[in-house]
């Protein structure tokens, strides 16, 4: 499997051997040799939400979604991050806590049923030895911080369950932090709790995750986190302007002279303006021949006009577009603070050409290295910059374990 000691190299920041590709390997080959070889971790996956919705065996292959254990195999993927996502409504209904227990519980399931396949990673160590067993490690990201409900006792229950980051809102601003997505910014940033959260995530060794928030938010997150935080799956908004829900370059600079990383989405409407103005221009027309014909949202005639005209319409970015980001951010900060938070299994079917579903980060690989991205570069982004990270937080929270020792 993956050369643990290799990636723990980079993640320190040495430079691994160079691949020597040699006359008889293709670029197609040698990308597959690079996504073999190195540890690739992708921060953001829908996994657990679409079976949720949608139950489906995926140890095996599966006509549906963009993940499974054949294709991520094939893709080199040793560590997809299981995306726990609470719907911004199960706030004010009460049942995130709940939800995301059922969540988890349904990640644990998969683990137990093939444990020769995968299992639940509660560090980076543990990581590191189920992937050097072979295994697919699936550490635990919380999509929504709204299942801490205001308890710090929540946050530690989710801890000791292998959750090691948490978006802190998603769609709507909730009791921790106001959302880019949400007009509503009561909080100006972070609530007075959203504060004394990341204090005790610091102190527990659980990432602060600042994709979702506002602006505002974000600011605050860099002056209250001591330890580098992530954006598991945002990208850039030079590329998307007056996109909140992307980062600026200004915040992108500031994330990485705290030491963090943002994790690439590959979304296609998080990518390109063409294809999110192809996207606002379907819903425009879908919201007008709702009201010329007096149809409900819900109405199937309104979802057969909305589909068709996408179908039509909506323009998908390919790989190139994927690729700008990168050397945008990289050009900004340096390749030590860029990483993938794909979105596989969360954006539907918005997905570039060349980047469809799990078995494709060789297509990837293979575009970083026709752009002149070293070994040691491809290995950083695919998993060595995350790595540092995480084991920052693991660092800074061991250190405050033995401080509060009598």
């Amino acid at each position: 499997m993956k050369k643990i000691a290799i990636v723990a190299a980079l993640a320190l920041g040495a430079c691994g051997q160079e691949a020597q590709p040699g006359r008889q390997l293709s670029s197609e080959a040698l990308a597959q040799q690079l996504a073999d070889k190195y540890l690739l971790i992708d921060t953001h996956i829908d996994v657990p939400y679409r079976l949720s919705e949608d139950p489906a065996d995926v140890s095996a292959a599966t006509e549906s979604g963009d993940f499974d254990f054949p294709r991520a195999v094939r893709g080199g993927l040793n560590a997809p991050f299981m995306s726990i996502y609470i719907p911004a409504e199960m706030e004010a209904e009460g049942t995130a806590r709940d939800y995301a227990d059922q969540l988890i519980d349904g990640v644990e399931a998969l683990a137990t049923r093939h444990p020769d396949k995968f299992a639940i990673p509660k560090s980076v160590d543990e990581m590191e030895q189920q992937v050097a067993d072979g295994r697919i490690s699936l550490p635990l990201g919380m999509e929504n911080g709204a299942a801490i409900a205001g308890d710090l006792d929540n946050l530690r229950h989710f801890a000791g369950r292998g959750v090691r980051y948490i978006t802190l809102t998603h769609s709507k601003s909730n009791h921790i932090s106001d959302s880019s997505y949400d007009e509503n910014r009561q909080w100006r940033g972070l609530s007075d709790f959203g504060k004394q959260l990341l204090v005790e995530m610091n102190r527990v060794g659980v990432m602060v995750d600042v994709s979702h928030i506002s602006d505002d938010a974000f600011w605050q997150v860099m002056e209250v986190s001591k330890v580098p935080a992530i954006a598991s799956h945002s990208s850039a908004r030079h590329f998307t302007p007056g996109f909140e829900r992307n980062m600026s370059d200004r915040m992108i600079r500031a994330l990485a002279e705290n030491g963090g990383v943002i994790m690439i989405n590959f979304g296609s409407t998080f990518i390109s303006e063409a294809s999110r103005q192809s996207h606002r221009a379907i819903g425009e027309a879908s919201e007008q021949f709702m009201r010329e014909q007096g149809l409900s949202e819900d109405s199937e005639k309104l979802q057969r006009f909305t589909e068709n005209l996408r179908a039509e319409q909506f323009v998908y970015a390919d790989l190139n577009d994927v690729l700008d980001h990168f050397d945008h951010i990289r050009d900004l900060v340096g390749v030590d603070h860029i990483g993938i938070g794909s979105d596989f299994d969360g954006v539907g079917d918005s997905l570039p050409t060349g980047l469809k579903d799990v078995s494709q980060y060789p297509n990837l690989i293979r575009g970083l290295l026709q752009r002149g991205y070293s070994e040691a570069d491809i290995g950083k982004i695919l998993g060595g910059n995350l790595l540092r990270v995480w084991r920052a937080n693991e660092d800074y929270a061991i250190k405050q374990s033995v401080k509060a020792q009598p």
